[in-house]
């Protein structure tokens, strides 16, 4: 392997590990708890997609006419028993009237934070975020932005 790779792993925390659905090695962040393993990956975004559709109080039958597949294609991806593409994720999201964000947060937290409570105050951030007026968004991004300056140079402050 070399150094360049190695770096790379290291920088991002990455973890030799192996998956069921793949033959050879693979780096992956260990989550909160453990390295979850795609399958359990694809299970949850599955789950998450059925609580979506029952809190917008649509059957699958429903749902599935709305994105032109049977209700029995549709139902696969809730049961993780077909994989889902970006693209379809995209899709149900729209139609949803959701971020697909939700359903990946609850598959993957540990990639919004170094900590459970750190991954839930920066997606609960994100959420609030996501509701503002354009306006307001445009206030709060300029007053972000001015504390990560200020964040930059406090950091550099450290260093030096």
């Amino acid at each position: 392997m070399t150094t360049k790779l190695e770096s790379q792993i290291a920088e991002l925390g990455l973890v030799k590990t192996t998956d069921p659905e793949n033959e050879k090695p693979v780096y992956r962040r260990e989550g909160f708890d453990k390295i979850a393993t795609f399958e359990e990956l694809d299970s949850k975004v599955g789950e998450a997609l059925r609580k979506c559709r029952q809190h917008k109080r649509l059957s699958r039958a429903e749902l599935s006419t709305l994105v032109g597949l049977s209700e029995q294609v549709y139902g696969r991806y809730e049961r993780n028993a077909s994989k889902m593409h970006v693209s379809r994720l995209i899709h149900l999201s729209e139609v949803l009237g959701t971020s697909p964000l939700g359903m990946l947060y609850t598959a993957a937290p540990h990639l919004w934070g170094a900590t459970k409570d750190e991954a839930d105050l920066r997606f609960r951030m994100m959420e609030l975020l996501e509701d503002l007026p354009i306006e307001t968004m445009k206030s709060v991004a300029a007053l972000v932005e001015k504390l990560s300056d200020l964040q930059r140079i406090a950091d550099d402050v450290k260093v030096s």
